[in-house]
């Protein structure tokens, strides 16, 4: 039921964003298009280097305070075993689109400067996938791994133009750990 609620929940902030951001997101989905394989190659950079920095302030937090994993994880990996059809709609395309837009898109428009920009979508993101669960000092420090690759997406919509760009990386993200959760 958690799952079914959550997918609901994301196809009506959905709505809304298209309808805010209607004429903006088609500007920029031709911007995505016209230089395509300039904004994948960068995409593809940004990610790769967000990928690395999580990876490593994960493996950091988990061996020198010795923590099993953000609670955010440990949460949609139960969602995903339990209802992996509506979870794979939420967490590898409804999910990906929403955050971008919230955490990119909207902030982008907010912060004239692009360190600034970077630096309040690292934290916002980071902040958004801890600070609902998090109970102790290690549980914060999960703003760090998720924060790099909030850092990482703005980066990349910041050098493309076009929110599609960390749209399709965040999906092609959130696709390979839900495969991996499903199947390991």
């Amino acid at each position: 039921m958690g799952a079914l609620l959550s997918t609901f929940s994301s196809f009506i902030i959905l709505f809304i964003i298209l309808l805010v951001y209607q004429k903006d997101l088609v500007d920029e989905f031709h911007t995505f298009r016209i230089k395509f394989k300039r904004n994948v190659s960068i995409g593809a950079t940004c990610w790769g280097v967000g990928l690395f920095i999580m990876m490593v302030a994960n493996l950091i937090i988990m061996y020198v305070f010795h923590s099993e994993g953000a609670n955010n994880d440990t949460i949609v990996r139960s969602l995903i075993t339990a209802s992996p059809v509506i979870m794979g709609l939420d967490v590898c395309i409804l999910a990906p689109v929403i955050e971008e837009v919230v955490y990119r898109k909207s902030l982008k428009d907010v912060f004239d400067n692009s360190f600034a920009f970077i630096f309040a979508s690292f934290l916002f993101f980071g902040l958004a996938h801890v600070m609902s669960m998090a109970s102790t000092f290690t549980d914060w420090l999960y703003v760090i791994p998720y924060g790099a690759f909030g850092a990482a997406f703005a980066y990349a919509y910041s050098k493309t133009d076009t929110i599609f760009t960390s749209i399709l990386f965040h999906m092609i993200h959130n696709t390979m750990v839900f495969l991996l959760v499903l199947f390991l």
